[in-house]
């Protein structure tokens, strides 16, 4: 897969790491993007192409999958964080965190899928998270929701290969965007973690770690609980 000649579908393409991956795409030879957006005229990334798109309305994906039909790259980059923690966030807030990650993502997969079959197979790549692998109750919706989403990249990876279409994960820790502009840690810079994205399309990696916070999680998921969780220790003292 080449990014030069591509056409790209990028969902929340109009701020944060979605807003990069769009600019990136055309500084590396894309022959058009479409950076979707559920108010495309939000979208001001000169040369990039507005889409309509709420990717939790079925309706909407079905009228942005039937506009580009030409598309050899999906981007599943559009999300949300409530901030709900596991014993007292709202439900309702865990279930909008999984219709937008998973459901959502699966509809544009499903949506899109026919159309990179037609044009060669080409790529999807699914932004995920650290926090697919590891959970933080404050924060519980938004990694039940990344981990299921991994789960269901997984699952398209294996379906999708039968048509020749790559299935990559970008797994990333906080970036200096919006999403994590209240948290006080280190942050990657989204410009940065779009091109390494890219980077692992072009060369077929199924799985892009976009910092270091995201490799070490990731080694760690050998060790088991007891090691990505070191409060469980403390607590028996």
């Amino acid at each position: 897969m080449q990014i030069e000649g591509a056409v790209a579908l990028v969902t929340g393409g109009n701020r944060g790491l979605g807003e990069q991956l769009v600019k990136a795409l055309l500084e590396r030879g894309a022959a058009k993007v479409y950076a979707a957006a559920r108010n495309p005229g939000s979208v001001t990334t000169p040369g990039a192409l507005p889409l309509a798109l709420d990717i939790t309305d079925p309706a909407s994906v079905r009228a942005a999958a039937e506009q580009a039909q030409d598309v050899t790259l999906l981007i599943n980059n559009a999300g949300i964080s409530t901030g709900s923690g596991v014993l007292d966030g709202e439900l309702d807030a865990f279930r909008r965190e999984m219709e937008t990650h998973v459901f959502g993502t699966l509809a544009m997969s499903r949506a899109f899928a026919p159309a990179l079959a037609r044009n060669g197979g080409g790529a999807l790549l699914n932004v995920l998270s650290a926090l697919s692998w590891i959970s933080f109750p404050t924060s519980a919706a938004y990694c039940a929701a990344k981990s299921a989403e991994w789960s269901v990249t997984n699952s398209l990876r294996v379906q999708l290969a039968e048509q020749q279409t790559l299935v990559t994960s970008l797994h990333v820790g906080y970036m200096d965007t919006d999403m994590a502009a209240k948290v006080d840690a280190p942050k990657s810079d989204p410009a940065k973690v779009a091109h390494l994205a890219l980077d692992g399309i072009e060369a077929g990696d199924y799985e892009v770690l976009g910092d270091e916070i995201s490799g070490q999680v990731r080694a760690g998921l050998a060790a088991g609980p007891a090691a990505l969780y070191p409060q469980l220790a403390q607590a028996r003292g």
